[in-house]
């Protein structure tokens, strides 16, 4: 039976009890209407009933009269008897309150007993006749019920005795109903039984007619308390019958809360009704209570029993009321657990939809043995969520058989969905097993093409590794021979044998890509066997025991002369090696083809070693982009998502350039472009430099991201605690966080150099060699770039626009000293007593001065920062290579050394590196000048010869005639166009012309510059300076570095006898009188001309002359601007 049946057959029951309820109520207040003669009886419900029954609390002032009472007594027949006691003024009542009282009297007793009719017993003893006529008159025409007997009770004063039953007879038919006139009391017992009178009429029966009227109204409240909670009960039955159930959780919800309040509501009432029927019922027992023997009306009788139907039936309507609400409530309650169900179906099967949907879409197929892991990692981690709504679909197909075993009413909704819920569960755990179980076998397969691929690498590096002249002796082939059978012996653990049976075994996950890796890999195994036999066999032979002829060579003695370079020694000693090793493969046993052979497989082994490093540049790449692309995706798209906005810390909103800075370019540029390109180079390794060389301008790209990487650490470490971060690299299944792939694109750049250093070495004499060296030129000049901006950023103070100044070319901390012409004296001094630690940035067209700050921070906030404190226009300056007493000291002057900048460098060889860079500029201005000059005397109507020309001077000390000279000429010369208004620290500059060549001998360190004139200086041999025989002397000390090299100290003279090779003198100390071989560069930096005017020599195509060298022995090169003409 379903539960819709049990709730309707138990309203049916409540109706019943209802129905059964409201005919005890109707026996209850029952009341009949009589209208003139004509008596009519109506015992409508009082539920129905339109007029509504008086009630004892209505009418309470006519009944308090006390004119008729119903005392409760029976007639022999069992008819009701109404009292009319003894009422003076009985005339004076008006009919509407003789009819109220009359009706709700004759409405008390039962249908039944009012049915035989009621018998009126009049009191008038004391009474006249005429009252008694008008009393039975008003009677007959007034009384509701049906008349039995009307008993007279006639007044008992002689006179009035004597007219009563004088004119009763007369009268008699006008009182149309049966009248009987008693003289007595003693004649009313003939017709009445004493004990169902009052003791007023000289009965037994005992009344109190307050109490009559009290337990009228009690009986009364009840009975209308029944009706209303019966009313009640009845509408709130139809409510529930009728209620329709809510299609979602929360209306069911909210309905079954209603219905409970009411519920408890009704339940209220019923006990309210029980209650006072209770005590109702206890006050009608009250005097059985009191007198054990105490015999009760019938009316009393009536009453006990109806209240006590009354009460049990309320004690069933309650019973079945209960029934019934736990029905509905049943109802309601599995209505909330099937919509619950039902949401939770929809929300399951949506994951479990999005689930098979990403599972259909994951692509199992994987390249490498790393790409496999990196796959299989993902599908774990799918297969993590997966299980997480699989558990969920399950425990929710669990509670639906739950649900079906309570037999819920809705068993055939919820078991489809039970069913599908398993069904899809199965799907995607059997998708997962597939697709895992293919990614174990193709990662099985991965890795042992790996192993193969390694044990031929290895076996390449063995014999790459054997050195050629240990196996020139019969025990060292024995042991290279035993070396390779051992590692032949492991080829089996290693390699792979039957290529069929690979696809076979492996043909469920093979795909285009790894069959030809397979191919590859059965490819290089047989090469690999190959060298290995070819070497074998050359071992063997070697390793034969035979008797080799011994040749005595007679020795070479060695002839030292003065006149022989080390570098010719040194080509000597490789000739005779030389001539060793090809006596050696002379032999009987070496003869021309196995010298080829050996060639051929040291090109191979070099063959093998590019691929590898090939192999591992194409394999770190593709991991860069996918690196690369993970952190776009992961984080950056993240950023974006409204659903993680709330876990996004305010400081990182609209920041995502900043955090990441131009790594999506980076990304398309090598997804795009650079991988392909460096694919198509796979088997090609040695030409990948072109690759590189191509797209050296777009690997700039970089730059920009490093100058923007200390804003990224900062912007990270204030925000990388926060969940955003936590929550995406949860996502991501990283161990390492967001800021450890914010530096792959700075290790990625520096990776790429190692890697071309690994190619070029293994690429000597190969086509592509070139190229590989001129794109590891042009990655290190990249890095130096990346650094050089790192620090250029950090520049601050300065006014101008550095953009404006050129190319940085240079950057370094040195310490510097300051010394200035005009001042006093003391400050040379103290200058240079204690440097200043300036950081140096040398541009194309100025040279700036920075004080370092400290480092605070961690990470990039750690870098340096740059205070800006000087600068000097290179078109205003000149340099000295080389200062008293430190060969890493050089000097930088302006303004015809009014100021000059001692700089010490941290080694002699950066010092070197400084000067050669700031020589270059000066050069390259100079070019300019006189490519200017030029143009401009190609332009002007062509000169005569003057004067002018025959008093240039080469010399770089001047006499003071020179030098009024040039005060003179300096009045009248016109500015020059070509000046440098950029500079900071002088104004503008006059220009110059070819008579201004001599300089100033009184200055300390003088010698010749940039602006010199063009047509005695040669730009292509950096200022045209060369060393000539002659004698010097010695400013620095210099120990040597070889056995065949000359060692001198600071103020040795010293004569350069002859130029050798490869920049090499044979230099003679003329103090030591030792000689030997300096190399030309270090004495550059360490002679001084003697007094004997012997000078370094400058020479031109058109004009050649000789240039001094100072005291100082220093070479100066200073700008056009301080020449004057």
């Amino acid at each position: 039976m379903s539960l819709l049946e049990l709730i309707q057959e138990a309203q049916e029951a409540l109706s019943r009890l209802l129905h059964n309820l409201f005919v005890s109520i109707r026996q209850l207040t029952r009341h009949t209407h009589s209208r003139g003669r004509r008596t009519t009886w109506r015992t409508d419900d009082i539920l129905q009933r339109e007029d509504g029954p008086l009630f004892a609390a209505e009418i309470g002032s006519e009944l308090q009269k006390q004119f008729a009472i119903l005392p409760g007594g029976r007639g022999i027949n069992g008819s009701p008897i109404i009292v009319f006691p003894e009422f003076p003024t009985f005339s004076e009542l008006e009919e509407e309150e003789i009819q109220n009282v009359l009706s709700y009297l004759t409405s008390v007793p039962s249908v039944a007993a009012s049915g035989v009719g009621f018998i009126l017993v009049i009191d008038r003893r004391l009474d006249r006749w005429a009252a008694v006529k008008a009393t039975l008159l008003r009677i007959a025409g007034s009384f509701p019920g049906i008349l039995h007997l009307v008993l007279v009770l006639r007044p008992t004063t002689l006179l009035q005795r004597t007219l009563s039953d004088f004119l009763f007879k007369y009268n008699k038919d006008e009182f149309k109903m049966k009248v009987v006139m008693l003289s007595s009391v003693t004649e009313l017992h003939a017709y009445i039984d004493p004990g169902q009178l009052t003791t007023e009429l000289g009965g037994t029966q005992e009344y109190c007619h307050d109490s009559w009227i009290s337990h009228r109204t009690a009986i009364e409240a009840f009975a209308l308390m029944v009706k209303t909670t019966a009313q009640t009960l009845q509408a709130f039955g139809t409510e529930l019958a009728e209620t329709e159930l809510p299609n979602d959780a929360e209306a069911t919800t909210n309905l079954l809360h209603t219905h409970t309040l009411k519920k408890d509501k009704m339940k209220e009432d019923l006990q309210v009704a029980l209650s006072q029927g209770g005590r109702l019922l206890e006050c009608i027992n009250e005097p059985l209570q009191t007198d054990p023997e105490y015999n009760m009306t019938h009316d009393e009788l009536e009453n006990l029993a109806t209240v006590q139907r009354l009460l049990g039936q309320l004690d069933e309507t309650e019973t079945a009321f209960d029934d019934f609400w736990e029905r509905h409530r049943t109802k309601l309650e599995q209505c909330l657990q099937l919509r619950h169900f039902e949401q939770h179906f929809r929300e399951v099967r949506a994951q479990l939809d999005v689930t098979l949907e990403r599972l259909s879409g994951f692509s199992e197929v994987s390249v490498s043995p790393v790409h496999a892991e990196h796959v299989l990692r993902e599908l774990n981690g799918h297969e993590e969520k997966a299980c997480e709504v699989l558990d969920y679909a399950l425990s929710l197909a669990g509670e639906g058989d739950r649900l079906i075993e309570n037999s819920h009413y809705a068993e055939d909704s919820i078991r489809p969905k039970c069913i599908e819920l398993r069904g899809v569960c199965e799907e995607i755990s059997s998708t997962l097993r597939s697709k895992k179980s293919l990614l174990l076998r193709a990662m099985e397969l991965h890795h042992a093409l790996e192993k193969a691929s390694r044990w031929c690498e290895e076996g390449i590096f063995l014999l790459a590794s054997q050195p050629v002249d240990r196996c020139q002796s019969q025990d060292g082939a024995e042991a290279a021979l035993q070396e390779l059978e051992r590692y032949l012996d492991t080829a089996p653990l290693h390699t792979l044998t039957d290529r069929s049976a690979i696809c076979c075994q492996y043909e469920a996950v093979l795909t285009t890509q790894l069959r030809d890796q397979i191919e590859k890999v059965f490819q290089k195994q047989s090469s690999v066997q190959e060298m290995f036999e070819k070497r074998r066999v050359s071992l063997k032979k070697l390793a034969a025991k035979q008797t080799r002829p011994v040749q005595p060579v007679a020795p070479r003695p060695e002839v030292k002369s003065p006149q022989s370079s080390p570098n010719q020694q040194r080509k000597e000693r490789r000739y005779s090696a030389d001539n060793t090793i090809c006596k050696k493969v002379e032999s009987p046993v070496h003869n021309g083809s196995t010298r080829h052979a050996s060639l051929s497989e040291e090109e191979e082994n070099l063959a093998v070693l590019r691929r590898h490093v090939m192999n591992e540049l194409l394999e770190t790449e593709r991991a860069y982009v996918e690196e690369l692309l993970c952190v776009l995706e992961g984080y950056a798209a993240e950023m974006e998502n409204p659903a993680m906005a709330h876990l996004i810390p305010s400081t990182l909103l609209s920041k995502k350039d900043v955090l990441f800075g131009n790594m999506p370019e980076i990304y398309q540029f090598h997804k795009r472009t650079f991988l392909k390109e460096l694919e198509a180079y796979t088997d090609y390794p040695e030409l990948v430099g072109r690759c590189f060389l191509e797209r050296m301008k777009d690997l700039q790209i970089y730059e920009a991201y490093c100058q923007n990487k200390p804003r990224s650490e900062s912007l990270w470490r204030q925000c990388s605690d926060c969940a955003f971060f936590q929550e995406c690299q949860k996502k991501l299944e990283h161990k390492l966080g967001l800021d450890s792939y914010l530096l792959k694109p700075v290790q990625r750049i520096t990776k790429y150099q190692l890697l071309l250093k690994e190619l070029l070495k293994y690429s000597k004499g190969c086509d592509g060699c070139d190229d590989l060296q001129e794109a590891l030129s042009s990655i290190l000049g990249i890095l130096k770039a990346v650094n050089d901006s790192m620090h250029l950023i950090a520049i601050t103070g300065y006014e101008g626009n550095l953009s404006e100044l050129g190319r940085l070319l240079m950057q370094g901390s040195f310490s510097v000293w300051t010394e200035h012409k005009k001042g006093h004296a003391k400050v040379k001094d103290l200058a240079r007593f204690k440097p200043m630690q300036r950081h140096l940035f040398l541009h194309e067209k100025a040279l700036l001065f920075c004080k370092r700050r400290e480092e605070n921070g961690e990470g990039y906030e750690k870098a340096p920062s740059y205070s800006f404190k000087h600068s000097l226009s290179m078109s205003a300056v000149g340099i000295t290579e080389n200062a008293k007493g430190d060969n890493k000291k050089f000097e930088i002057w302006c303004n015809s050394r009014e100021e000059v900048f001692i700089v010490q460098a941290p080694t002699p060889e950066i010092k070197t590196a400084w000067v050669n860079e700031i020589r270059k500029v000066l050069t390259q201005q100079l070019k300019a000048c006189r490519d200017a000059s030029q143009q401009k005397s190609s332009d002007s109507v062509s000169p005569t010869p003057t004067s002018n020309n025959s008093s240039i001077s080469l010399s770089p000390f001047r006499s003071s005639t020179q030098k009024n000279q040039k005060k003179q000429e300096e009045k009248k010369v016109e500015p020059s166009p070509i000046s440098d208004t950029n500079s900071s620290s002088s104004p503008k500059h006059k220009g110059w012309n070819k008579a201004s060549l001599s300089v100033d001998a009184s200055e300390e360190n003088d010698g010749y510059s940039s602006g010199e004139d063009p047509m005695n200086s040669d730009p292509e041999d950096e200022v045209g300076k060369k060393l000539a025989p002659g004698k010097y002397t010695v400013v620095a000390d210099c120990e040597k570095a070889g056995p065949q090299e000359l060692s001198v100290k600071s103020g040795d003279v010293v004569q350069l006898i002859r130029e050798g090779e490869e920049g090499q003198w044979f230099v003679k100390n003329l103090r030591s009188s030792k000689e030997g071989w300096v190399a030309e560069a270090n004495l550059l930096s360490l002679i001084s001309e003697s007094k004997s005017s012997q000078s370094l020599s400058s020479s031109d195509d058109s004009v050649s002359g000789n240039l001094s060298t100072s005291s100082s022995c220093s070479e100066t090169y200073t700008s056009y601007s301080d020449i004057k003409p």
